[in-house]
Parts: C-alpha cells; structure tokens; sequence
C-alpha cells in the first residue's frame, strides 16, 4: 500500500480524498501545516492550493527540498490560471482543475504514485 500525504483543510473535500485513497489502495494522513508535511515520509503529496493554513508555493520548495523525489500534486479552481502556473513554475508535478481532480481521483492517484 501506497503512502498518500494530503494538505487541505476543507472537511468536505477531504472526504472525497479519504475515499479516493482507500479506493486506489493507498494509505492517507491529512495534515495542515508546512512542518507536518516536509516530516512525512510519502511518496505522494496532495495540496489544496487554496488552504489557508499553508504557503502552497513555499510548501513545494520544502517537500522538494535535498533531492526529494516525492511527488508532489495540486489542485485548484478552474478559474485561478495564474495560481495554477505559479504552481508548476514552484515544482508541483502536476495542478488539476478541482472539478477534474474529484472526478479523476483514483485514477490521478495511481498515476502519480
């Protein structure tokens, strides 16, 4: 089983992640601040971009941090382009539209894992 690290802090949509994970075989923890994401261990990070409770661009650059080869993905509103390439510019692997991330989930998770 597969690690799955997510960074969010929207209840709603972290129950989508948390069914997702399971049903792509992987094993999810959800935290919400910069030191509890660059401490983890898995091999697949998935970050709100909108979370308040983190910088998203300057998470990346930690989580990437000495060689890392975690992969690190994103979401965010369909709407906000110039975020979602700001991203990629910062090192996220890839940033989904939000609606194509939810009903993508499983397979954007076996894909990227």
């Amino acid at each position: 089983m597969s690690d799955l690290l997510a960074v969010m802090d929207d209840l709603f949509f972290m129950v989508k992640v948390q069914d997702g994970a399971k049903r792509a075989g992987m094993a999810l923890r959800v935290v919400k601040t910069e030191a509890d994401a660059v401490a983890s261990t898995a091999g697949l990070v998935v970050v709100d971009l909108n979370c308040k409770a983190v910088d998203p661009l300057r998470l990346v650059a930690a989580l990437k941090a000495e060689g890392s080869t975690r992969r690190v993905i994103g979401y965010v509103s369909h709407v906000q382009t110039e975020l979602r390439q700001q991203a990629l510019d910062a090192g996220y692997d890839a940033v989904y539209p939000r609606s194509a991330f939810s009903s993508k989930l499983v397979e954007i998770l076996q894909t990227h894992s």
